[in-house]
């Protein structure tokens, strides 16, 4: 199997890529996965062959250590991720490789020299750090505080639902650094895992996507340099913002390519199924219901496609198409994974069958990276 985009979107230089993408799912990731399954974590040596294989870091320029692709390599990769079932169970963590962008594109001359070689190299791995036991997409609400103390900042609070929580070397934090309301007190600071009161609280248990870390952390009065600051202070919220529509356009490709991925695991499934003297794909019930989802997934490529050609055209992602891609292309999987499992009958709930695991996963895509109500306030604000 494999995942039928539009080649036309793609250059050569792409289409190679994808290659390179899909030969490394198949031999390091899909051959492993149950076991960092088992793990609750992949291991650091999983990120020095992504390194090597030259999928890390894949739009930082040369002059960083980085191949210097675009944009679009990173959506190749979550294309390909997402219709690999292995990508169900440990997508976000190399869809975090992502924090490399946001740094090259936040970062001076200094940090970028001296965190994005390594981060490439596989060496260093980095976590953003923004939600909050108490803020989730509500960014303005963040309470970590960062104070000024000489060349210092002292950062004091907790940090959840984090990804890469007990494997990063270093996390970017989102901490209010002023005392200006909302969002613009905040500021983003690059935070050690090496230092002094920083620590790592519990991994916690998911109902899927088991082989991405997820977890706590926090900081009692942990001093980092000035120098450690993204940007400017209160530039926070705008560091965070400048990447969202990025995210906002990846899991959108990731949903429909899993959604592809689940419709033709059950096409298989229902023409080799049995029941009542025939297969279950003879009954119309069941054409009907693969004809739809078809056809919705139709749809939903046309959509993406036409956000793309917007940012080749372009330059940049257009935030409102990106945020209707998010709300209804999430919510369009969640429909056809449901469907799925129920076409499959008792082996859809049982984990050795690929549905199983691309049904847990779909449910986090409408919370991830923005829930499917933030988005339907953005669009509605255009109204």
């Amino acid at each position: 199997m494999a995942y039928q985009t539009t080649e036309s979107l793609w250059t050569p230089e792409h289409q190679i890529f994808r290659e390179t993408v899909r030969h490394f799912i198949a031999t390091e990731v899909e051959p492993n996965v149950d076991q960092w399954v088992e793990n609750h974590a992949i291991p650091r040596s999983f990120w020095l062959k992504a390194a090597q294989a030259g999928i890390l870091g894949v739009d930082i320029p040369e002059a960083y250590g980085g191949p210097g692709g675009d944009f679009l390599h990173r959506l190749v990769i979550a294309e390909e991720i997402g219709y690999s079932p292995a990508g169900a169970a440990m997508a976000p963590s190399l869809i975090a490789d992502g924090t490399c962008e946001i740094l090259y594109r936040s970062a001076n001359e200094e940090q970028r020299r001296k965190y994005l070689p390594p981060m490439v190299r596989g060496e260093m791995l980095f976590g953003l750090a923004i939600t909050e036991p108490d803020s989730g997409s509500d960014v303005s609400s963040i309470r970590t505080t960062a104070r000024r103390d000489g060349d210092d900042y002292v950062i004091t609070g907790a940090k959840t639902y984090i990804s890469q929580s007990s494997i990063a070397d270093a996390f970017m934090v989102v901490a209010r650094t002023g005392d200006e309301p909302g969002s613009k007190g905040l500021s983003m600071i690059i935070v050690e895992a090496d230092r002094p009161g920083f620590k790592r609280g519990r991994a916690l248990k998911k109902m899927g996507v088991n082989a991405s870390n997820t977890g706590e952390i926090s900081f009692d009065e942990v001093r980092v340099p000035v120098t450690n600051l993204l940007g400017e202070e209160g530039r926070g919220m705008a560091l965070c913002l400048g990447g969202v529509n990025m995210d906002r356009i990846t899991w959108p490709l990731i949903a429909h390519a899993a959604s592809q991925r689940a419709l033709e695991e059950t096409t298989e499934f229902v023409k080799n199924r049995k029941a009542f003297g025939q297969t279950i794909f003879d009954f119309q019930n069941t054409q009907f219901k693969l004809a739809e989802m078809k056809t919705e997934l139709a749809v939903g490529r046309a959509f993406l496609d036409e956000v793309i050609r917007d940012y080749q055209a372009h330059g940049k992602l257009d935030t409102l198409k990106c945020a209707m891609a998010k709300m209804w292309l999430p919510e369009m999987e969640a429909r056809i994974m449901d469907t799925c499992v129920q076409l499959h009958g008792g082996a859809g709930y049982m984990d050795e069958y690929p549905i199983s695991r691309l049904y847990t996963a779909a449910r986090l895509h409408r919370i991830f990276a923005g829930t499917a109500e933030i988005m339907r306030v953005i669009v509605a604000r255009s109204l």
